[in-house]
């Protein structure tokens, strides 16, 4: 067998291996979904310190500060930080809306930092040092709690000693904005409403999403406290903290409503930070995670599954570019794809049970759009690929913030929006690989090797759309000329009746 046999055969598999895991966590769910967490009746509440840290959030800080100061809570046991990185007029906005609902009576204050040492990991650590609530909850800056957040999540805290997380549900401000975020809504479906049931009610390691959630202060000191050595800060805290014995509670009946990504670009910025991350997170982890004698075994190898989950971005981009190879050298690659093939089924039926689960009623309009997320699930590996492989080499990278618009309503627009962000070298990329894939299909054609043609016509179809969305996505900025910093973003000129305008 020649090497690249082996080579295909072993990414065959281990993509079969992940795909299976999803089945299992439809199984686990479909076991423990109907178990019930009634909120404890308890009277007490506990100061509670709100971080949010934010990094040139200009068109949703209102709305956040907005969400968070109606927090329904004892405003005596309440302290809100704003964790602000920004190099634009974001600053001058959070300064005057901080003084302004300060005297309002709210305890609540500006930490502005001048770099971004530790970027996200390192504001809250400096936060961290100031807060004085016994609890944390975190968000970032596109989410919009309900007001009834706290007193639905403090609660459990109180009659469990050791719990010291509390995840929620992510809910969509504009899932049925455009085909993208209705394909990402779907996904983040898959991941919150089955995946982090299985995980959590199953006693599986769990992971802290970022925000949206609560911690227990004395959890995160006896973790380690915030590191920034990964991009995935929060997930690094999460492993740290369970392999100490802490217990971690998943609501999925709490939603927290946040604004999706409606340019791919942004999307795909979102994406690497959070592939590179993983990875990160399983060289720094992995080890221990495997030596610990105080976890099942079963519970370690999901926790290994877990954080090597974006493995499958790299699997598939070498399953694409060892294809044409086998069609130029005749070899058989049909066995190999049609062992896949047995198991493609699984993370279709994760998405299908959370959208039955949430929408059973609109059901057929909701998952009409998982067409869409097939396309840009596989159009992403690229994209993945590359944060899998600097994670893997070491290579240091800035953590890249996602974007934010204000996207509410079909109406509104950000396709000149400042934020925006320009073409990158990853669409030629994808470009490349569509029209690798179309040269395949032509051999494959000529060698009659049929078998191997819909795979690779969902590759072509899939870096097309991709590339093609980061094409027209990059319109405006192309067609206006605009210079943009590192992070794609413009300075802002003076501000205009309280909305700033840009150059």
């Amino acid at each position: 067998m020649l090497i690249i046999d082996v080579v295909y055969l072993v990414a065959v598999m281990l993509l079969a291996f992940y795909g299976m895991n999803a089945l299992l966590s439809v199984v686990l769910y479909a076991v423990h979904s109907k178990e019930a967490q009634p909120c404890p009746d308890v009277r007490e509440t506990p100061a509670v310190t709100v971080q949010l840290p934010i990094y040139n959030e200009m068109y949703v800080l209102e709305r956040l500060l907005e969400a968070v100061t109606n927090l329904r809570y004892p405003r005596e046991h309440l302290h809100i930080q704003l964790l602000d990185d920004s190099t634009d007029a974001t600053t001058d906005l959070a300064d005057r809306l901080v003084s302004l609902y300060r005297e309002q009576g709210l305890r609540i204050e500006l930490i502005h930092r001048d770099n971004r040492v530790g970027f996200k990991g390192g504001a809250l650590r400096e936060g961290f040092e100031a807060a004085s609530g016994e609890f944390i909850a975190i968000f970032d800056a596109d989410f919009v709690p309900e007001p009834d957040f706290l007193e639905r999540t403090i609660p459990y805290f109180l009659e469990r000693e050791n719990l010291g997380l509390v995840q929620t549900r992510w809910g969509h401000i504009n899932g049925d904005y455009s085909g993208l975020t209705r394909a990402e809504a779907i996904a983040l479906d898959g991941h919150f409403v089955v995946e982090q049931t299985a995980r959590n009610r199953s006693g599986l390691f769990m992971n802290f999403n970022g925000t949206a959630g609560v911690w227990r202060k004395a959890c995160i000191v006896a973790a380690g406290g915030w590191q920034d050595d990964t991009l995935c800060e929060d997930l690094d805290l999460s492993y740290r903290a369970q392999l100490q014995g802490w217990e971690f509670l998943y609501l999925p009946a709490v939603v927290a409503p946040a604004e999706l990504p409606p340019q791919i670009n942004a999307f795909k910025r979102q994406q690497f930070r959070w592939a590179k991350g993983s990875t990160q997170t399983a060289l720094k982890l992995g080890g221990a995670l495997l030596r610990t004698s105080d976890v099942p075994w079963y519970k370690r190898l999901q926790g290994l599954i877990h954080l090597t989950g974006y493995l499958v971005h790299p699997l598939m981009v070498i399953l694409l570019l060892l294809t044409l190879p086998f069609l130029l050298t005749h070899s058989s690659v049909g066995g190999y794809v049609g062992f896949l093939s047995l198991v493609s089924f699984c993370p279709p039926l994760l998405y299908a049970v959370s959208q039955w689960a949430l929408y059973r009623a609109e059901f057929p309009k909701r998952f009409s759009a998982f067409p869409l997320l097939v396309l840009l699930g596989t159009g992403v590996a690229w994209n993945n690929s590359r944060a899998v492989w600097e994670a893997f080499t070491g290579r240091k990278s800035q953590f890249m913030r996602t974007p934010k618009f204000h996207i509410e309503r079909r109406q509104d627009t950000w396709d000149d929006n400042p934020y925006a962000l320009s073409l990158d070298w990853n669409t030629v990329a994808e470009l490349g690989l569509a029209a690798y894939a179309a040269l395949a299909i032509g051999l494959a054609l000529h060698a009659r090797n049929y078998f191997i043609i819909p795979f690779l016509f969902l590759y072509m179809l899939s870096f097309g759309y991709v590339a093609a969305l980061g094409v027209v996505h990059s319109a405006s900025a192309i067609r206006f000329g605009r210079q943009r910093d590192a992070n794609g973003n413009l300075g802002p000129t003076k501000p205009r009746g309280g909305v700033y305008s840009f150059k």
